[in-house]
């Protein structure tokens, strides 16, 4: 445990010491949120107007805290694994200048090191993605603010879970890369294209049919739609209390994926969380079984 506890505290300090990681994967929740502020705040808002039904109307705080809400949870849901990619090409840069082979020659076992990038990892990205949460909420605070305790809690956990699962995907891909070529590739593709299919930059409900049957597959869609539900629960349970029609509301939550369905059948939060954790601990399992096959073959 002590080795342990020395490789975690090494690499922990190699990545806040790393300017260039740290600043990226710190940077990017902040510049995320004024980018999504200024250019699909509007978006959202008119979204949501133009389908408001005829003689209905809704509050511009409850507007506001509607589209806070849709903007956060975007945020948080590609930063958890933009992140956690940050942090963990540690690992890639030891191969890459060959300090990987200067920690291998030492008495340290081959899962501890293995299992001491992981958990490093997983901590400089849960700091950076709470301290994310934190603005978030702050922002949501400012403009519109219908969260309760409860929902405020599982946003936490949320983020908690998505950085698990971001960890260990990053770990599972980042095992097979050794150069810094491949860090900006896999990083720029990731940057991308994750937002898209996990459905943050786009609600999965805008897709066709066929695209949303595929994404509905994906685990990374069930950490968006948990804290897209979180971050709009109250603003929703706001506008039945201002007696503003189930249909409608039952429209909207479906439009941001707020609900979400697997070939029409609408799935629970709890199967989301059940999903998220098995994908966590298999992508966990997958990650071990790489690491004890590469040391056996070696």
């Amino acid at each position: 445990m002590k080795t342990l506890f020395l490789l975690m505290k090494r690499n922990v300090k190699l990545f806040f010491k790393d300017k260039g990681l740290f600043l990226t994967s710190l940077i990017t929740p902040m510049i995320l949120l004024v980018l999504y502020v200024s250019f699909l705040g509007n978006v959202y808002r008119d979204s949501f107007t133009m389908n408001l039904p005829e003689g209905i109307t809704v509050s511009e705080d409850l507007i506001d805290g509607y589209v806070a809400g849709q903007l956060i949870s975007s945020i948080l849901a590609v930063s958890c694994v933009t992140v956690a990619f940050c942090s963990n090409f540690l690992m890639v840069q030891d191969k890459a200048n060959g300090t990987i082979k200067d920690l291998r020659i030492t008495p340290v076992s081959p899962s501890v090191l293995s299992l001491g990038y992981y958990l490093s990892s997983f901590l400089s990205t849960l700091m950076i993605c709470f301290l994310a949460t934190a603005l978030c909420i702050g922002y949501v605070g400012i403009v519109g603010w219908y969260m309760s305790i409860a929902d405020v809690l599982c946003l936490y956990l949320d983020v908690l879970l998505l950085t698990l699962f971001g960890t260990a995907l990053s770990s599972v891909i980042n095992f097979f890369l050794s150069s810094q070529g491949q860090i900006s590739a896999v990083g720029t593709l990731v940057s991308s294209c994750y937002g898209f299919i996990c459905g943050a930059y786009m609600p999965i409900s805008s897709f066709n049919e066929g695209l949303q049957r595929v994404i509905s597959f994906l685990p990374g869609t069930y950490g968006t739609v948990l804290v897209r539900f979180h971050s709009t629960r109250g603003v929703f349970s706001a506008m039945a209390n201002e007696n503003v029609p189930a249909e409608f509301i039952k429209a909207s939550m479906d439009a941001i994926d707020a609900n979400f369905y697997f070939f029409n059948d609408q799935v629970s939060t709890q199967m989301m969380y059940l999903v998220l954790s098995l994908t966590i601990v298999v992508l966990i399992g997958a990650y071990i079984l790489q690491n004890t096959v590469k040391n056996k073959v070696k």
